[in-house]
């Protein structure tokens, strides 16, 4: 057996999911969908929160940026 075939066949065995007591590959990836929508509804709060208290001051950088390129 090649190196190439050695290497596979480890990679293979190290990514594959852990087996249940049944024999049956599983998949348990519950873990991330809870931290991905914290962390979404966290930035979106940050942001609606910074929005509040310097939406003017965004407003006017974004008109001076665009009115610069524009020329």
């Amino acid at each position: 057996m090649d190196i190439y075939a050695r290497l596979l066949r480890a990679y293979v065995a190290l990514a594959a999911p852990p087996l249940d007591p049944s024999g049956t590959r599983r998949r348990d990836e519950r873990g991330d969908v809870p931290g991905w929508v914290l962390i979404t509804v966290m930035t979106a709060g940050l942001v609606g929160g910074l929005w509040q208290f310097a939406g003017p001051q965004l407003r006017a950088m974004l008109a001076d940026a665009l009115a610069q390129v524009r020329g």
